[in-house]
């Protein structure tokens, strides 16, 4: 057999793994959010936007819930300010607070036009639109750190009606309180608080890391499946620390809520959300109900 032919097998193998995924998530919901060094680049960014017009292409219903954490940072010191951070929550004043929609505006509207670019119809929003996220003011251990809002309500009621009508939803981390003030909000909360409102069968953060490890000094303890039970075990015994703890939070109270299955990403990797739903092998760490136990024991 000659190498052409022997390449196009290994295609057509591709697809034929991919098939009982595509058939098991055709029309399900599934919420990504982007954030970190996976935005980093004009590249990546683009591989990113990719993945996520192939799953809309396939049947999925994506929704993309992005950060701009670094971005706005630039920005804030651009102006002669120094970003200030409180258990990894940037403070936000009145200033800051301008520069970060400002910024997250600038962001949605960029990653519309990669996706309509690939020929898929995108729609942008902030949690301001629809009433989509209404928020508290959030407190660090009893200190006001600005204008961070701390999710009470989401209304999802834009979101059904945009996929309803085919659009692919990108939404900005940006909330109202009672009296109309806005607030940022962390995208990792606002990525699980839509999740659990629409009912997603799968939430996956595009991150900085691998995925979960049991010691992150040591590779071969990843993990690339566990149970929700199994995951607060490792969080009340003291292995999971820095920014993994809320992430690991944020994911299994996700799962808890009625959110299918969650994944962490390396956002770095070439079409890692592919190859994460679309091979059996996959690439991160998958968190799972602990009545879906059996599919560990499957993979081991």
């Amino acid at each position: 057999m000659d190498k052409d032919m022997e390449q196009v097998l290994k295609k057509a193998e591709v697809l034929i793994e991919a098939l009982p995924y595509i058939q098991k998530f055709n029309r399900k919901i599934i919420v990504v959010k982007y954030g970190g060094s996976a935005m980093s680049n004009e590249e990546l960014q683009k591989n990113v936007i990719k993945d996520v017009t192939l799953l809309k292409l396939v049947g999925f219903k994506p929704i993309i819930v992005h950060g701009g954490g670094k971005e706005i940072s630039r920005w804030v010191g651009k102006v002669g300010k120094e970003a200030q951070f409180v258990n990894g929550l940037r403070v936000t004043d009145d200033e800051t607070m301008e520069i970060a929609e400002m910024v997250l505006g600038r962001i949605n509207k960029q990653l519309v036009t990669m996706v309509q670019e690939l020929g898929v119809k995108a729609v942008g929003v902030s949690g301001k639109d629809g009433g989509l996220l209404r928020v508290d003011r959030k407190y660090v251990d009893g200190k006001d750190i600005g204008f961070v809002g701390d999710i009470r309500r989401v209304d999802p009621k834009i979101l059904y009606d945009l996929l309803e009508k085919d659009f692919l939803p990108i939404v900005a981390p940006i909330g109202l309180d009672d009296n109309f003030a806005t607030y940022n909000i962390n995208a990792d909360d606002a990525a699980c608080a839509i999740a659990r409102a629409v009912g997603a069968d799968k939430l996956v953060f595009l991150t900085d890391i691998e995925g979960l490890y049991k010691d992150i000094n040591d590779k071969s303890s990843f993990i690339p499946r566990i149970t929700v039970s199994d995951a607060e075990a490792l969080i009340s015994d003291g292995f999971i620390g820095g920014g993994m703890l809320p992430k690991l939070e944020n994911c299994t109270s996700a799962v808890k809520n009625g959110v299918n299955k969650v994944h962490i990403l390396d956002g770095r990797i070439l079409h890692c959300l592919l190859l994460e739903i679309f091979t059996n092998e996959g690439v991160g760490t998958m968190i799972l109900r602990d009545e879906d136990r059996q599919l560990l024991e499957e993979n081991n």
